[in-house]
């Protein structure tokens, strides 16, 4: 895919040294260059790149300033002189963190990761605004919509579909981790390392184990914390 960014710099020879790496860079569009975030403001609402390299040193508004309120799906990688800024960077989420003078290498390097972040977010986003996905099993691709699903069991390398109204479980071949990445975390929760239930199908919660159909499925050390918290805050009286 290519990637629509725009440069964000008071610094004329920083900002062309960036517009020239950007157009030897294959999969980079530049949308624009801008001396003045105000000014750059203007346009990045209309526009919406996927990509901004901010400056953080700038007058009238500063790259982290600039950062909290420009569109969310907008990434960042910020760059500066001053590697003392580098922690105020990760606290808006900026994706990377150049330091003056850049050299090709790390721009190559941080916009690599930006284009595979920016990836996985759209195909996440994608996935759930369909509300489903196609899984492989017996040489066949099978739409499962996530309203359907009771509970997801991990069996070393496979994974296998619980389906409301369905006999037998969909087997796949599949990561459970990247499973878990797709899934909308507001419907489903990870409770042990081979099992993700959907919230909504749980009967009750029997001495910390969760009580979906007629299984009764437990609950890990590891995941104990989060399944606490989120008890805590469904539970009345």
């Amino acid at each position: 895919m290519t990637l629509n960014c725009m440069i964000v710099d008071d610094e004329p020879l920083a900002a062309s040294l960036l517009e020239g790496y950007v157009k030897n860079t294959s999969f980079l569009q530049l949308g624009g260059t801008y001396n003045s975030a105000v000014d750059a403001l203007r346009h990045i609402k209309e526009e919406r790149p996927h990509l901004v390299f901010l400056d953080i040193q700038m007058p009238e508004l500063s790259g982290t300033e600039f950062a909290k309120i420009i569109p969310p799906e907008t990434k960042i990688i910020f760059t500066t002189a001053f590697n003392q800024y580098a922690i105020d960077g990760y606290k808006v989420n900026a994706i990377d963190y150049l330091l003056k003078p850049i050299s090709y290498e790390n721009f190559l390097a941080s916009v690599t990761r930006a284009e595979q972040i920016i990836k996985n977010d759209m195909h996440h986003n994608a996935v759930n605004n369909d509300r489903f996905i196609y899984v492989k099993s017996e040489y066949k691709l099978i739409q499962i919509k996530f309203d359907d699903i009771l509970f997801i069991e991990g069996e070393k390398d496979y994974v296998k579909f619980y389906l409301e109204n369905e006999e037998k479980p969909i087997q796949s071949l599949m990561n459970m981790k990247k499973l878990e990445s797709m899934l909308p975390k507001n419907e489903f929760m990870r409770i042990h390392r081979s099992y993700i239930i959907r919230l909504s199908k749980v009967k009750m919660i029997d001495r910390m184990k969760f009580v979906i159909g007629d299984r009764s499925l437990p609950i890990s050390e590891s995941y104990k914390n989060e399944v606490q918290q989120y008890m805590n805050y469904h539970t009345m009286g």
